[in-house]
């Protein structure tokens, strides 16, 4: 599994997708300049800006590299040669996945440094009454990063049943828009105010599709990065093993779909 790993570190790196990253890195540059714009929250802007960025690359990442790691790999008939070595089907995808979680993480880490370094310039052009938590702002990363491991989740499954790419992208996307609104729809159909107009029947039906699809809300930091405010500790570690468990379902079912999978 560690060669699977390194294989796709490398294949990442090869097609210049690292490169890329750094190109679109370049707009951080342009984040003082435009959080200047709000004369008296410049540094939480500043945060904003650079928080959604990191969100926004990462989520780039999460969607094309998940989706299209393993069709590419069947494209190439490069799947058909590593399974004909003494390597298990579970052990390739799950080595794929890691070395996209790995590189993932290495993105986050990068582009987390240069957040801290633009957000420490506004800071120091524009100085805020409110001070900095570093800490908040590195945690914010941090869940951010997780976030999109468990959307990778979420593309290799749809990845072990398509013959193609477009499924894989359009559905880890559907997951993606879906999760920030399951929340809201679960917590309405569930209260006294929504008993009158929604029907018997849509209550086990939202819940079972709340339950199915990722919540990604309480991965979502930036409020208390950008405010310096306290997250609740137990809240965070129940978003941890969420994380974990969710992740591990996901691959397991990718697992065993992947097992069951006819190579042609």
């Amino acid at each position: 599994m560690l060669n699977i790993m390194q294989i796709t570190l490398k294949g990442i790196f090869r097609d210049r997708v690292f490169q890329g990253i750094m190109a679109l890195g370049v707009l951080f540059l342009f984040i003082p300049s435009a959080a200047s714009l709000s004369m008296r929250q410049v540094t939480e802007l500043s945060i904003t800006l650079s928080l959604s960025l990191i969100s926004f690359i990462l989520l780039l990442l999460a969607v094309f590299l998940g989706s299209t790691s393993l069709w590419k790999d069947m494209e190439r008939r490069y799947t058909f040669s590593v399974l004909s070595l003494p390597l298990s089907r579970s052990s390739y995808l799950l080595g794929r996945f890691c070395g996209l979680a790995l590189f993932l993480i290495l993105t986050s880490t990068v582009l987390g440094t240069v957040a801290g370094l633009v957000i420490k310039m506004a800071y120091g052009i524009y100085p805020s009454d409110r001070p900095i938590v570093w800490s908040w702002l590195a945690l914010a990363v941090l869940f951010a990063t997780l976030k999109y491991i468990l959307l990778v989740g979420v593309a290799m499954l749809l990845s072990t049943v398509s013959t193609s790419f477009f499924l894989p992208i359009f559905g880890t996307i559907c997951a993606f828009l879906s999760s920030g609104i399951t929340q809201q729809v679960y917590e309405f159909v569930n209260s006294p105010a929504a008993a009158k107009t929604v029907s018997p029947l849509m209550k086990p039906l939202v819940t079972a599709v709340y339950y199915l699809l990722p919540n990604l809300a309480g991965f979502d930091l930036k409020v208390n990065a950008i405010y310096g405010i306290a997250p609740n500790p137990a809240g965070l570690w129940l978003t941890f093993a969420y994380f974990c468990a969710y992740t591990a379902i996901l691959l397991g079912a990718a697992t065993l779909l992947f097992n069951r999978r006819e190579m042609k």
